[in-house]
C-alpha cells in the first residue's frame, strides 16, 4: 500500500475531530483544545492495532504536532519586547523559569518523577497545551508518555479556562493599570487563545499587551527545550527507566521554530504570511491533539491519580502569585 493511503484514514479521522471542535469552540464557547482531547479519548478504538487510522493517527500526533509548533515561530518577533519594558521581559521570563523550578521540587512533594515534572512545570510555564506536546517530543519514551502527555494538555487547558474567567476581575479589584493587567494575564494564563479571550474581556489595549506578554513566554519554549535536552544527554536526570529512549539534542521543529522567529525579527516574514502561517499551526496543534486523544485510553489516563492533578494547579497558584508580586512590586 503507499504510503500516502495508510496514512490518509487516520490523519482524516484526526483532522475531522479538530474541525468539529473548532466548531464547538465558535458556537458554545469551549476551549478548541479540550473538546479536541475530549472527542478523541472517546474514538480510542481507531488506534487499536489492525485499525485501518492507527497509522495516520499516529503520524498526526507526532509529525503534525511538530509542523505547528514549528510554525508558533513566525510570531515571535524582537520588536514585541521593545514596546514591554526591561523589568516587566525580565518579570515574564523570571517567572517561566522559577515555575519549572519550582514543579521540579513540588513533584517531589507529591511522589511524582522527574519527567511529569518537566512536562506539567513546562506546559503552565510556558504556553500549556503546545508546549507540553513539545516538551513531551524530547523526553526520553516510557509506556506512560502519552497517558501523561495526554493529562497533562487536558489539566492545563481546563486550569486556563478558569483562569480566564477569574483573573480578569482580580485585575481590576487590583486596581492594575492596562499594562498592568495585560502583563499579569499574559504572564500567567497558559493557552495563547485564553489569554487573547481574556485581555480583549477588560479593553482592547489590554488584551494586545496580554498577547505580547504571551509570546514572549511562547519565545522562552526552544531554549527551555533545549536545556531539558542537554540536562537528560548529560545524566543530570534519571534517564535509565525501563522502556526510556534518548531524545535528539534538539530536534529539527524547535530549529525550524528558531528559524522562523529569526526571520520574522529581521522583517523577512510579511503580515499576511505569519497570519498564515499562525493559523495553520493552531490547526495542526489542534489535529495533532486530537490524534493524542485518539491514542490515549480513557482508562488509562485516569490512573495518573489525584497527585498529578494536585502538581499542576499548585504550579498554576505559584505561577499567578509569582507574577502578581512581581507586577504590584514593579508597579
Amino acid at each position: 500500500m503507499h504510503v500516502g493511503s495508510a496514512l490518509f484514514p487516520g490523519i482524516a479521522v484526526s483532522l475531522l475531530v479538530a474541525v468539529t471542535a473548532q466548531f464547538l469552540s465558535e458556537h458554545y464557547g469551549a476551549p478548541a483544545m479540550l473538546m479536541a482531547l475530549l472527542m478523541g479519548l472517546a474514538l480510542n478504538f481507531l488506534a487499536e492495532d489492525g485499525a485501518r487510522t492507527k497509522a495516520g493517527i499516529e503520524y498526526s500526533g507526532r509529525t503534525v504536532l511538530r509542523l505547528g509548533v514549528a510554525l508558533l515561530g513566525a510570531r515571535i518577533s524582537v520588536d514585541m519586547l521593545t514596546d514591554l519594558g526591561g523589568v516587566m521581559i525580565l518579570l515574564v521570563i523570571s517567572g517561566v523559569i522559577a515555575t519549572i523550578l519550582f514543579g521540579m521540587v513540588a513533584a517531589k512533594f507529591f511522589g511524582r518523577g522527574w519527567r511529569m515534572a518537566l512536562l506539567s512545570g513546562g506546559a503552565v510555564a510556558i504556553c500549556g497545551a503546545s508546549a507540553a506536546m513539545a516538551i513531551a517530543a524530547v523526553l526520553p519514551k516510557t509506556d506512560k508518555s502519552e497517558r501523561n502527555l495526554a493529562f497533562t494538555v487536558m489539566a492545563v487547558t481546563v486550569l486556563s479556562t478558569v483562569a480566564m474567567i477569574a483573573y480578569p476581575p482580580l485585575s481590576s479589584w487590583f486596581g492594575f493599570t492596562p499594562l498592568e493587567s495585560g502583563v499579569f494575564l499574559g504572564g500567567t494564563i497558559h493557552d495563547v487563545a485564553q489569554v487573547v479571550g481574556a485581555g480583549f474581556s477588560i479593553s482592547p489595549e489590554v488584551g494586545e499587551t496580554a498577547t505580547v506578554v504571551k509570546l514572549i513566554r511562547v519565545s522562552m519554549l526552544a531554549p527551555v527545550v533545549l536545556v531539558f535536552s542537554l540536562a537528560i544527554r548529560a545524566g543530570k536526570l534519571d534517564t535509565h527507566a525501563p522502556g526510556g529512549k534518548r531524545p535528539p539534542l534538539l530536534p529539527s521543529f524547535v530549529v525550524w521554530f528558531l528559524v522562523l522567529a529569526t526571520l520574522n525579527s529581521f522583517g523577512f516574514v510579511p503580515a499576511s504570511i505569519s497570519y498564515l502561517a499562525e493559523q495553520l499551526s493552531r490547526w495542526a496543534l489542534l489535529t495533532a491533539i486530537a490524534a493524542v486523544g485518539i491514542k490515549t485510553s480513557l482508562v488509562r489516563m485516569m490512573e495518573v491519580g489525584g497527585t498529578a492533578i494536585g502538581l499542576i494547579v499548585v504550579e498554576t497558584i505559584f505561577l499567578a502569585f509569582f507574577v502578581l508580586a512581581g507586577v504590584h512590586l514593579i508597579g
